[in-house]
């Protein structure tokens, strides 16, 4: 009988420990080893896959002159809006981390994406479903392909074995909380089973130049479930996001070894599956035939993406001692920045007003360029008087309330101008980067929180 061996592992970080300690000294967080149960070991010292692999890969060291540099190989997806999140497409060899609330479609999109590639052997790995529930799904998304296989498993031994049968060229594990290496005796989900797991995909991935989809859990925090060295084994970590109350979902790209980080995919949710929107501005931007104060149209972007949306703002005498101020898609420490500046610098008096902000369609907006839109429609909800339908909004507002130039004012106008704006309101240090560029839209240039206003009330 081989004796038990057990370690601690930190639940945040994963580092290891032979004992327990209070604090992590990897990640400093308080109260987070657990203790697992690791007993077997793999006496060949190779990994499940490699041991069901007929290639073997010569290992050696090279001189960084004699690696041969070029583009990598790439499956192009049919869905638009993923390829755009992993930078042109799925590159071979690459493990992709995807993660989402539960419910939020993150398995109904892979299945999708799966299907959709008909000459590419795709393995759908499930752990958490049996064929039927995944093939109910697979009739409602009406697409037919002979190329697809499922295996409904949670050991790594088992599913090696059927990849060595198969041999995919791509594959989707749904997901990787629920598997279980035979050479860690813990439980499913926690810390040791999962760094092992997604350990031998990695080497998998790498030396069968296979694409791997690892579909991952969060947690009540928000944060993806499993130790944070998860985050670093992968090569691309996306995160599907989106108000179950709305009808769209945000794949937003967090870490990605082959592209841009800044990227995202809108997404619509219907019967039939999940549906790219091409043009999310048309969308975010209600169609309204009255004019209401406090909306404000601003011109932002999204990684390569300009989108119009709509900022509601509502302004209320404050029947409390304190004012309340409430965001929905905003940073509330911006809002009271904004709120402060037109105190100072444009003598309103928001120190008495209840304020409501909202980022109409489900977003959050991190860019700064929405800062004069969200002023805008500030001031149109205190006056009570409603901003002309026709006019957009694109500049970022500092302290001494000057409105300060935004990056990559060109594609800005541009969406303006196509989704028909008459006019759009920007910085006047923008003009540089303007004056040779001719625009069917007005531009109008201003340099302080005051000359907006009147320009817009007066």
């Amino acid at each position: 009988m081989s004796k038990i061996k057990t370690a601690f592992f930190c639940s945040n970080c994963g580092y290891e420990s032979a004992k327990w300690l209070g604090k992590c000294p990897s990640c400093e967080q308080w109260n987070t080893f657990v203790e697992e149960v690791i007993t077997k070991d793999n006496k060949n010292g190779e990994t499940d896959w490699k041991k069901f692999s007929s290639d073997k890969k010569e290992i050696k060291t090279i001189a960084i002159n004699e690696v041969t540099s070029g583009e990598e190989k790439r499956i192009i997806s049919e869905d638009a809006e993923l390829n755009r999140v992993l930078g042109g497409g799925i590159v071979a060899g690459s493990i992709i981390l995807v993660a989402g609330e539960p419910g939020i479609g993150k398995s109904t999109l892979f299945l999708q994406n799966g299907l959709l590639l008909k000459n590419i052997i795709t393995l759908y790995i499930s752990g958490e479903e049996s064929e039927q529930q995944i093939k109910m799904r697979a009739d409602r998304l009406k697409i037919q392909n002979e190329n697809f296989y499922l295996l409904t498993e949670t050991s790594t031994q088992i599913i090696f074995q059927e990849i060595k049968k198969l041999k995919p060229q791509l594959v989707i594990v749904d997901s990787i909380q629920t598997l279980q290496s035979p050479y860690i005796e813990s439980s499913p989900g926690s810390v040791s089973q999962i760094r092992e797991c997604a350990s031998e995909f990695q080497r998998f991935a790498k030396e069968t130049n296979t694409p791997v989809f690892l579909i991952g859990h969060i947690t009540k925090d928000g944060i993806i479930a499993g130790p944070k060295i998860l985050e670093h084994m992968v090569d691309t970590v996306l995160q599907f996001e989106g108000d179950r109350h709305y009808a769209y979902r945000i794949l937003r790209t967090l870490k990605n070894r082959f592209g841009s980080t800044s990227e995202l995919g809108i997404y619509e949710m219907s019967d039939s599956g999940m549906r790219g929107v091409n043009n999310p501005s048309e969308l975010l931007i209600t169609q309204r035939e009255d004019q209401l104060s406090g909306v404000a149209i601003a011109a932002t972007i999204e990684g390569m993406r300009p989108l119009l949306i709509e900022v509601q703002a509502l302004v209320t005498q404050s029947v409390y001692g304190t004012p309340q101020r409430t965001v929905t898609g905003f940073d509330l420490r911006r809002l009271q920045l904004l709120l402060a500046v037109l105190e100072k610098r444009g003598g309103f008096h928001f120190g008495v007003k209840d304020v409501f902000l909202n980022i109409a369609g489900g977003l959050k907006v991190e860019d700064p360029s929405i800062d004069l839109a969200v002023l805008c429609a500030l001031l149109s909800s205190y006056e009570d008087v409603s901003l002309p339908q026709h006019i957009c909004f694109a500049g970022e507002v500092g302290l001494s309330g000057e409105i300060r130039a935004v990056n990559r004012i060109e594609q800005r106008i541009a969406e303006a101008e196509k989704l028909g704006f008459e006019k759009i309101l920007v910085s006047k240090y923008n003009q540089k980067g303007l004056k040779n560029q001719k625009f069917n839209i007005e531009v109008v240039s201003m340099g302080r929180v005051d000359e907006v206003y009147q320009y817009l009330f007066s």
